[in-house]
């Protein structure tokens, strides 16, 4: 076996999650001590405040011969979609398998996704969550939605719960890692992508320690980072949305004029005023809120900022 070789690269992205790390990773060293070429491990930790480093010089006691471990430090907290994309830049592996840290991506679905790389001759595997039962309807009834009103059939497609669980070739990332932009939605970017990928199904294991760090606002700006990056419908309904009510004022205006010289009806018009002014005015705001998140989008873009930095990055092949 050729060392220099990684036949396979996982990428796990962790915020404060070192307990079920030191409890997950056991696991998938089994599952990589049964791979025959060489593997590697790449742990991003998002600004954690926990103790993930004491977590990894354990880990790295008990890992497989054929297995490296590297944990890569932010200086702070970055996000998911910025790990991940640090967790892609490291890697090496002719395949990359991107899951979660905290257990509830099953081990045992990866042999799956190996299988069917190389059988379907694919490029990409992705996992779909089968069931969401451990969400409220509301949380439920807001996905649904958001994915409804992603979908773009004439592009590209968002494919329901099939998130960051998933197998790619070094060409998929490769593609991946072209895109400059900051603002990252990596869901939309999977699927802008493209190359050929196969979905299978899969059961979320219970969460193994800890909750989740994703709220309703965390994922309201994950949407809004998801729609202004990928789609322009809401500046084209601000636009409808104007030709409607200047049509429908001009319908009533012609109506309040007939209405005075036919029929002679003196026009009371406050309530009338007030209620259109105040009416126009809500409009033109939520309107001028859509317009600034997209202004917002442009001026962090411009900046060109890194998407993350790296303060320290421990690897197990050069500590041996």
């Amino acid at each position: 076996m050729d060392e220099n070789i990684i036949g396979l690269s996982i990428v796990l992205p962790i915020y404060n999650d070192a307990a079920a790390v030191s409890r997950f990773l056991p696991e998938l060293f089994t599952f990589t001590s049964r791979q025959k070429k060489t593997c590697e491990i790449i742990l991003v930790d998002d600004g954690s405040t926990d103790h993930l480093t004491a977590t990894y010089e354990q880990l790295k006691q008990q890992l497989p011969t054929n297995t490296a471990l590297r944990l890569v430090q932010f200086s702070r907290n970055f996000g998911k979609e910025a790990a991940l994309t640090a967790g892609l830049e490291q890697s090496q592996g002719e395949l990359v398998i991107m899951m979660d840290a905290d257990g509830q991506h099953p081990v045992s679905v990866l042999e799956q996704m190996l299988t069917l790389m190389h059988t379907s001759n694919v490029d990409v595997v992705a996992a779909v969550q089968t069931s969401r039962e451990h969400e409220g309807l509301l949380i439920r009834t807001l996905k649904n939605g958001f994915y409804h009103f992603m979908q773009d059939t004439h592009r590209f497609e968002l494919t329901p719960n099939a998130g960051d669980f998933r197998l790619m070739k070094r060409r998929v990332v490769q593609a991946l890692l072209q895109l400059p932009e900051r603002q990252r939605f990596m869901k939309g970017l999977y699927a802008w992508v493209g190359f050929s990928t196969v979905y299978i199904p899969f059961q979320a294991s219970p969460r193994q320690m800890g909750k989740s760090k994703f709220n309703y606002l965390s994922l309201f700006e994950l949407a809004l980072i998801g729609i202004t990056s990928f789609s322009q419908r809401p500046l084209r309904w601000i636009s409808r949305m104007g030709m409607i009510i200047s049509l429908l004022a001009l319908v009533y205006g012609l109506y309040i004029v007939a209405d005075t010289l036919f029929f002679g009806k003196d026009l009371a018009g406050w309530p009338t005023l007030a209620a259109g002014i105040m009416f126009s005015a809500g409009i033109q705001l939520v309107c001028l809120g859509v317009i600034g998140e997209y202004i917002g989008r442009i001026y962090e873009e411009v900046k060109q900022r890194p998407l993350y930095l790296v303060d320290k990055v421990w690897d197990s092949r050069e500590q041996k």
